[in-house]
């Protein structure tokens, strides 16, 4: 099988050695993205929704150079430095997905990278 990366500028550059996505077959592994402005690789400014919010855009936009959308998430996985912001969360979630929604674990740490306060990573299963 072949690996194909997916970049696009619609979602920030990768700030390490990393892809922004990549695709073998029909399954796409989406990278974490943190609530950066792509534009200005600066953290969003604003309430935590601002940032789960850009965090959420940020993931859509890969996935969408690759042909998919959210609705083809299959695993999201949410990692928080506050745990008291699973509700919002949760909330913004359901701007961006119907059922039946992805599997997905929300796990507290310690740090992200640049100090963000939320990351996402995901799954998603491609039509070919």
């Amino acid at each position: 099988m072949t690996r194909e990366t997916i970049r696009t500028d619609r979602a920030p550059q990768a700030i390490g050695t990393y892809s922004q996505a990549v695709r073998v077959g029909r399954t796409l592994y989406l990278s974490g993205q943190i609530p950066l402005d792509p534009q200005t690789m600066t953290l969003v400014t604003g309430d935590i929704v601002d940032q789960v919010r850009r965090a959420f855009d940020n993931l859509q936009a890969v996935a969408e150079a690759a042909g998919g959308t959210l609705g083809d998430l299959v695993k999201l996985n949410v990692f928080l430095t506050d745990l008291d912001h699973f509700q919002v969360v949760n909330q913004v979630m359901a701007e961006y997905f119907t059922e039946p929604y992805p599997a997905r674990a929300v796990i507290g740490v310690a740090a992200l990278p640049r100090g963000a306060a939320i990351e996402l990573d995901g799954i998603l299963d491609l039509a070919d």
